[in-house]
């Protein structure tokens, strides 16, 4: 008895790439007549837009970026950049608009991330400096009640160890393992 070959589907990609590319090549042309003409540029069509969603949306949902709170963020700057610098795109040089599409999305992921740490670590910072004077909260009556806490403090409290630890681990190279290393000193 011979065995059947099943029948697959033909892979169904969400962005086609040739059609993409030849929206941003026409999309590219019609803005260089536009400014030999000195018009206006024309808006980007509903296609390229729709594709610019999806490979923004599918971009963060690999794993280095879907834990962020602030994914939506990342998104929208992703969908920004890409249609600030979507005119630079060179057809003569590479045929896959979708893969300088995704890397410019990409690369705004990172700048956000790095805004977004930047930001908790001032906050961390700023809650560090104040010291006590968020320990306690006074009533409605003016009253000191030492019960009363502000979580988030608290929980910025407990992680400012945790990003020192993993701070001082990236500058020095090493994890804790319980053998300490002589921190060489540079003089001048």
């Amino acid at each position: 008895m011979a065995r059947q070959k099943r029948q697959t589907k033909a892979s169904v990609h969400y962005v086609n790439n040739k059609e993409f590319t030849a929206a941003i090549t026409a999309h590219n042309i019609a803005c260089k007549e536009a400014l030999a003409k000195d018009e206006d540029k024309p808006r980007v069509s509903e296609y390229i837009g729709e594709c610019i969603y999806k490979i923004a949306t599918r971009l963060s949902t690999k794993p280095n970026f879907i834990n962020y709170s602030y994914r939506d963020e990342m998104i929208c700057d992703g969908i920004e950049n890409t249609l600030q610098y979507i005119n630079n795109f060179n057809p003569e040089k590479s045929q896959n608009a979708f893969a300088y599409v995704t890397q410019i999305i990409y690369f705004a992921f990172l700048r956000r991330i790095h805004k977004e740490k930047k930001q908790a670590a001032i906050k961390q910072r700023s809650i560090e400096q104040a010291g006590y004077l968020f320990e306690t909260f006074s009533t409605i009556d003016g009253e000191v009640e030492p019960g009363m806490t502000n979580q988030y403090i608290d929980f910025l409290q407990e992680n400012m160890n945790t990003i020192r630890a993993r701070a001082k681990k990236r500058i020095y190279g090493f994890r804790r393992t319980g053998i300490t290393f002589p921190i060489p000193r540079i003089s001048n």
